[in-house]
């Protein structure tokens, strides 16, 4: 009954070595605080234990996969009520841009051939205006008001989508 315990009730599969060295060092601080009138080092440990510091940093490491923690565990700031779950991740800006290329494509559709070849130059040609007018035989001023209109069409679009 005790081995079926020691194998199954961790959340992490550790091997059995680790977990009898959790053990092992659980009844040594036990003792150890009862002996010492304080709580004991790793190096009390580990020579009550007859085992090196590295073996019981180990053992305690191994060690933080016997309990799990739940995502709703109340963290100190009670006052908000914020659990730990509300502390990990982060916001990813990455499925925004994802969001906004999909809904581009469609937008870019609606562009004529022209104003479709001035965003490319111009945003992944990373052209100046004045390199795309010598490119297609326009004027900069003309390839300025393409652009803010090309950039004026996907905008109503994607206001529409998104």
């Amino acid at each position: 009954l005790k081995r079926h315990f020691r194998d199954r009730t961790w959340d992490i599969r550790v091997p059995r070595r680790l977990q009898e060295l959790r053990l092992a060092i659980s009844e040594a601080n036990s003792s150890l605080l009862q002996t010492l009138g304080r709580s004991p080092t790793v190096a009390d440990v580990a020579a009550h234990l007859k085992i090196s510091e590295e073996e019981v940093l180990e053992g305690l490491e191994g060690a933080r996969a016997y309990n799990a923690v739940s995502l709703s565990t109340p963290t100190g700031d009670s006052e908000r009520g914020t659990e730990l779950g509300d502390l990990l991740g982060s916001e990813d800006t990455s499925f925004e841009l994802a969001e906004l290329r999909v809904a581009l494509g469609p937008a870019l559709a609606t562009l004529d051939e022209r104003e479709q070849k001035i965003l490319t130059l111009r945003f992944y040609g990373n052209l100046t205006q004045s390199q795309i007018a010598d490119q297609i035989g326009v004027s900069q001023m003309h390839v300025s008001r393409l652009l803010t209109r090309a950039l004026a069409k996907l905008r109503g679009h994607l206001g529409e989508s998104v």
